[in-house]
């Protein structure tokens, strides 16, 4: 399949190097410098630039047709108005604030422990994560949705969240329940880019053909 790489930083030069091993031959690599570049012929986009442009992005690989894979973070509040794009040119499109498969993983243990824990009062709750010092998301994306996915459990009491930002760490997000008896804490650590990116080329795999919005989650659990 062609593959459009749609920001080439760090993931996206990653992503350029494992391409081959998903069947995918890279025809494009668009970055802020050439931003107007031809998409030439790609079938399927992996998405990862900044909160400013990524909508922006999605906008122009729907009126091309092109499926995508967006991993691009700090944009959810535009939610809706992508679901409208996404529904009208009839392009498949798959997000998640974070493309590796044990954080999603990660997600629906948190999720479990949050139903676990909703009904003992005397447990309180916090969200913390620390990422690389370049980041521009605060708190990242994939703790947004940790918390969210606590609140829909059930656990309605205050969840206190915070979040680091240093050096060069590729991310450690952390979920606590304390009591005056005892604490319980959940995390997920990051070695390196690798994990997000073989997950959106297997993401890239899944949407060629396909129709509609989806979360990654949809991806590798049905």
């Amino acid at each position: 399949m062609k593959l459009a790489i749609v920001g080439y930083g760090k993931m996206g030069r990653l992503i350029d190097s494992l391409a081959p091993e998903y069947g995918f031959d890279v025809v494009a690599r668009i970055d802020e410098n050439n931003r107007n570049d031809s998409l030439a012929g790609a079938e399927v986009a992996i998405e990862f630039s900044s909160p400013e442009s990524a909508v922006s992005n999605i906008e122009r690989l729907a009126k091309e047709k092109v499926n995508t894979v967006v991993g691009t973070t700090g944009w959810i509040g535009q939610m809706e108005h992508v679901q409208s794009v996404v529904d009208a040119s009839g392009i498949g499109l798959v997000w998640s604030p974070n493309f590796s498969i044990g954080v999603n993983v990660f997600n629906r243990l948190v999720a479990e422990a949050a139903r676990l824990v909703s009904e003992q009062n005397e447990y309180g709750a916090w969200a913390w994560e620390i990422h690389h010092d370049s980041k521009k998301d605060a708190p990242s994306g994939t703790l947004v949705k940790l918390v969210d996915e606590m609140k829909k459990a059930g656990y309605a009491r205050n969840i206190d969240v915070s979040s680091n930002r240093a050096g060069r760490h590729p991310g450690t997000h952390e979920i606590g329940f304390d009591s005056a008896a005892d604490t319980i804490t959940l995390r997920h650590v990051a070695r390196s880019r690798e994990g997000f990116a073989r997950g959106a080329l297997r993401a890239a795999q899944w949407v060629h053909g396909k129709r509609g919005l989806f979360e990654f989650s949809e991806v590798i659990f049905g």
